[in-house]
Parts: structure tokens; C-alpha cells; sequence
């Protein structure tokens, strides 16, 4: 966020700079107002800029195996410009280099989830699908694992058959 700042301040600076050379070259025939509109403007579509690269930036740098599984986009009343085109704000990877199933319940797979998000560190959660019956729960100390892989005291969520985590997890081979 720092970074993203500096760098506004200094398109602002910059645009500011080129608006006074250009108005030098030409005699000073530019309305004085000019300058800081320029650098207002240069620094809006910086910000924007860094707004909407964000995602495939951050896509680009995901180690192999990590598969995304789904994007929320935002829109927002002070961001006029999302209304045309949402961004990526936040998303969810899944690891499915280290998807874990037990001999005995093929089709009970156990995954690591990471949950990324603009401005927001970046969180890991273990989540259990079970592909049958489409449902999830995440892994959290009242999950015991009993003979034959059976799991109790999950807090399963049922979910669509099209939901985006669970048929990722059931669709890495």
C-alpha cells in the first residue's frame, strides 16, 4: 500500500513537471490551473491502474500447484469507474499439488485453502469436501479423525454442485 502511494505521489509530480516544461516550450500560454489538474488526473489513473493489475500481478507470482478457484470482483460507489468494469478484490487459491484422501473414503479429499486479498495478508485454511454429497467444512480443532477415515464433529456446509471450492478440490486429479 506504501509502494502503491509513493507511486501516485510520484505520477502526480511528474505530470505536474511535463505540464510546466510544455507550458516553458510554449511561452506560457497554459492557464496556470493546468499543472495540478494534470497531477490530480495522472495520479487518479495511477491509483486505478494499480487497482485493477493487481489480481494478474498477483496471479503471476502463485507457486505451481496453487489453482484458482475463485474471484470476488467489487464495485463501489466512491470507485465510479468499477460500475463499467469491476476488479479483482479478492480470491481464493487452492493447493491441489497437496490434496489428501484416506484409502478408505476416496472421495473425502482434504486441501489447502489460501484466501488472498488486496491489502489483506494472505490466509490459510484447511478445508475438508466431500465430493458425494457436495458439501464442505473447514478444519478446526472439534474435527476428529476415527477408524476407517470417518470424520466427526464437522460443521458441514452443503453447498451447489457448480460451487467453485468444492468442485476444485474434486476435480484435481
Amino acid at each position: 500500500m506504501f509502494v502503491e502511494l509513493i507511486a501516485a505521489f510520484v505520477a502526480g509530480i511528474a505530470a505536474a513537471g511535463v505540464v510546466m516544461l510544455v507550458n516553458r516550450v510554449l511561452g506560457g500560454r497554459l492557464p496556470r490551473w493546468f499543472a495540478p489538474v494534470a497531477a490530480g488526473i495522472a495520479m487518479i489513473v495511477t491509483t486505478v491502474s494499480n487497482e485493477y493489475g493487481w489480481f494478474a500481478r498477483t496471479k503471476e507470482t502463485l507457486p505451481e500447484g496453487l489453482v484458482i478457484a475463485q474471484t470476488i470482483e467489487s464495485r463501489a460507489v466512491y470507485r465510479p469507474w468499477t460500475y463499467i468494469q469491476p476488479f479483482v478484490e479478492r480470491f481464493v487459491a487452492i493447493d491441489v499439488e497437496t490434496i489428501r484422501t484416506h484409502p478408505e473414503r476416496p472421495d473425502e479429499r482434504l486441501a489447502d485453502t489460501y484466501f488472498f486479498g488486496r491489502w489483506a495478508p494472505v490466509n490459510k485454511l484447511t478445508v475438508l469436501a466431500d465430493c458425494t454429497r457436495n458439501r464442505r467444512a473447514a478444519l478446526s480443532d472439534a474435527i476428529s479423525f476415527e477408524e476407517g477415515g470417518v470424520v466427526s464433529g464437522a460443521d458441514w456446509i452443503h453447498v451447489t454442485a457448480d460451487d467453485p471450492v468444492v468442485s476444485t478440490i474434486c476435480g484435481a486429479e
